[in-house]
């Protein structure tokens, strides 16, 4: 996939079963970890801005994993968006949804999933025209039973679950109809980061693939 060719948000959903929710605290993890969740057969790799080494770490995925498609994690405004862009993510995952965020993003050239967890907020996600969605904290927020209740009035959104979500429970939310894929942090143990235990990492994605319909 040409890094210059915009994505869509259902293009990274469709890509694979799970998008791995990853946290990274040093930036020498970044790349043979992408390596291990490439040769594992996962991608689209969700880098969450929680720490200070994330945006190092977007770039460093970018420039030397080009089979890997980076995107940020955990974007909550229009800084977060320019620095994830700048840094090569291809798109970004909100935790929740604004406007701002939407925009933001739009002009970042970033494709979006946005997180919701109420109906207002998947109505307000779909009048900027976005009806690819992070369903989060999915697993606290009401799990396959909230994903069935909404399946009614919003017949027309497709999620990604998250939160909560394990190699265990995510058959639950993929055999609904409105569900594309989950995102799951189970896939980059942080023992396994500290332990350079890459061979685990590349077993759990290939572990993912088992979950397709």
């Amino acid at each position: 996939m040409s890094t210059s060719t915009p994505l869509s948000a259902l293009q990274v959903m469709q890509d694979a079963p799970v998008i791995p929710v990853i946290v990274l605290n040093d930036l020498a993890y970044a790349v043979p970890m992408a390596r291990a969740l490439v040769a594992g057969g996962i991608r689209m790799l969700e880098v969450t801005l929680r720490t200070p080494q994330a945006l190092a770490c977007i770039e460093a995925i970018a420039r030397s994993v080009p089979e890997a498609v980076v995107g940020a994690g955990t974007v909550r405004g229009r800084a977060d968006a320019q620095a994830a862009a700048s840094a090569g993510a291809r798109f970004a995952v909100s935790p929740g949804y604004t406007h701002a965020v939407g925009q933001a993003c739009r002009d970042a050239g970033l494709a979006l999933l946005p997180g919701v967890a109420s109906g207002s907020e998947i109505m307000m996600a779909q009048e900027d025209g976005f009806s690819e969605l992070k369903f989060f904290p999915a697993l606290q927020a009401g799990g396959p039973a909230m994903l069935k209740a909404w399946s009614g009035p919003f017949f027309d959104v497709r999620f990604c679950p998250t939160g909560g979500v394990t190699l265990q429970n995510a058959h639950e939310f993929l055999a609904l109809p409105n569900v594309v894929c989950v995102g799951g942090s189970w896939l980059v143990p942080a023992e396994a980061l500290v332990q350079g235990d890459w061979a685990r990492i590349t077993a759990l994605a290939q572990a993912t693939q088992a979950l397709r319909r």
